[in-house]
């Protein structure tokens, strides 16, 4: 009997165990991505009327909201895993550009290099919502190539970079910054350094990326690149074979979008199904596949682990709203058994993004915090009458070296994971998030909540966050007390 070939050999998926050990690694790597930085605006209303003007929608607005797009959407992901990142791309002298460096600078653990080219104009995606779904996309952007000294600048600048980090990412939408040669050029400056490089392709000619080591186009960029079929997984895997022969590359993954993933690396073929259990927005789902595997190979781990860890990740954003992250807790839950009720307990910023999905299906977010230290019928009594003021509730917690500041050094009794869990297990409570200041302030102008409940043993102008809510149009409320239920009076019970 003849041997297998690589091809034809079974392999056996990574367990979920050596998985989630590949993600808490992430932290270790760091990556260099360049490309085409957009700003995407975010422009949320209502609709009420038509217009005695035209035919056409009223938008009363309610709310703007910025954020990176493009191969800033790249950087986004990465540190949302914990990977260090530079990115090197250049903006316009305007204020979209303007924006978008400070967005890119407040991110955690980048160094940025935004080159500013005058007169050019920042690409700028501005959509319109009301209800959840979309009334128009203004684009406003110039695809022109850079000006070719400021690509000189660019090359120099990357190329430095390259030395400090592990991967380099090229993240081409096709707006100008890597035109002519300068992928070429930066390619070869990461063969010299000894780096991977990993593209994102734009367009019909993939001789500019040739000799990258892996290369992600989706079913249609890698059809118009070679003019072949890909409505199957065989004349995927075809086609994927033509690139890769034809331009030296390593490896190539195609994306599927609801069919999943397709990796050929070398001469071994894997696919991926999709993770996603539902869809709700595919936008930036290929950036996240890009973070995902340049984050796992400068993490050191194998490209069959990187590609799993990216369709993961593209599951989980695609069933969020908008251009949206896939955090490292994200994907650990996914690879979790069931965990019931402790799935409530979200990081800051996966409660923002939490809140933010509700709020966009109509729903009103209500608020109230504390320590909730040894759970009481009185907290059990507030956090329903909460819940039954609003469609969905938050929880805000004192961390433990918060409550120690509040309550003096001998609290909590029970620290902030199992305050968070018993919390959890209500069927009032829909999320919990722990928060380290010694007033919740913070949180709920980051929540944005429509009610704050607090107990009645207080007035509505001593509730903290009151001021805030006023200027959203929300509303305090106070909820009743059981008399004879408090944590300090049942410690002291204890104590006898």
């Amino acid at each position: 009997m003849q041997p297998a070939s690589p091809a034809d050999r079974p392999l056996s998926d990574p367990p979920a165990s050596e998985l989630v050990e590949a993600i808490r690694t992430l932290k270790r790597g760091s990556v260099l991505v360049v490309g085409d930085a957009m700003l995407d605006r975010y422009v949320y209303g209502d609709v009420r009327r038509v217009s005695p003007e035209a035919p056409v929608p009223v938008l009363a607005v309610e709310r703007e909201v910025a954020m990176p797009g493009g191969a800033g959407n790249v950087v986004r992901n990465l540190t949302a895993v914990g990977t260090a990142v530079a990115f090197v791309s250049v903006v316009g002298d305007d204020q979209s550009g303007s924006d978008l460096t400070g967005l890119i600078g407040g991110q955690p653990g980048v160094e940025p290099w935004l080159l500013v080219q005058g007169g050019r104009a920042t690409t700028t995606k501005t959509r319109f919502i009301a209800a959840g779904q979309q009334l128009l996309r203004a684009d406003h952007e110039i695809v022109s190539p850079v000006h070719p000294r400021l690509a000189d600048r660019l090359v120099r600048i990357a190329s430095d970079a390259i030395a400090a980090t592990a991967v380099m990412v090229l993240s081409d939408y096709g707006k100008g910054v890597l035109s002519a040669d300068t992928a070429q050029r930066l390619i070869q400056a990461a063969r010299t350094a000894g780096r991977r490089v990993l593209v994102d392709p734009k367009g019909r000619d993939y001789s500019r990326y040739a000799g990258a080591d892996l290369i992600t186009p989706n079913r249609a960029e890698l059809s118009e690149a070679t003019g072949m079929p890909v409505d199957t997984e065989e004349a995927i895997v075809a086609a994927a074979r033509k690139v890769q022969a034809e331009y030296g590359f390593n490896a190539v993954l195609v994306t599927r979008s609801e069919d999943g993933m397709t990796l050929l690396e070398g001469d071994v073929v894997r696919h991926f199904p999709a993770e996603a259990a539902e869809v709700h927005d595919v936008s930036g789902a290929g950036d996240t596949v890009m973070a995902l595997l340049s984050a796992a190979l400068a993490a050191g781990q194998p490209l069959a682990v990187a590609a799993r860890l990216a369709n993961i990740a593209a599951g989980i954003v695609v069933g969020k709203v908008g251009t949206a992250v896939a955090r490292d807790e994200d994907l650990i839950e996914a690879l979790s058994v069931e965990r019931g009720a402790l799935r409530k307990v979200c990081s800051r910023p996966a409660a923002q993004e939490q809140v933010e999905r509700w709020r966009r299906r109509g729903w009103r977010i209500g608020f109230t915090n504390g320590c909730f230290d040894l759970l009481h019928p009185g907290h059990v009594h507030l956090l329903e009458q909460a819940r039954s003021w609003c469609d969905r509730l938050v929880v805000g917690l004192n961390s433990d070296a918060s409550v120690k500041r509040l309550k003096g050094a001998a609290r909590p009794i029970q620290s902030e994971a199992a305050r968070a869990a018993v919390l959890a297990s209500l069927a009032s409570v829909d999320c919990v998030t722990v928060f380290d200041e010694d007033t919740p302030v913070d949180l709920i102008r980051l929540l944005r909540p429509e009610v704050l409940v607090k107990g009645a043993d207080y007035t509505v102008e001593q509730v903290v966050g009151g001021d805030l809510i006023a200027e959203w149009g929300g509303q305090v409320r106070l909820a009743e007390l059981l008399p004879g239920q408090s944590t300090t009076a049942t410690v002291a019970r204890i104590k006898g």
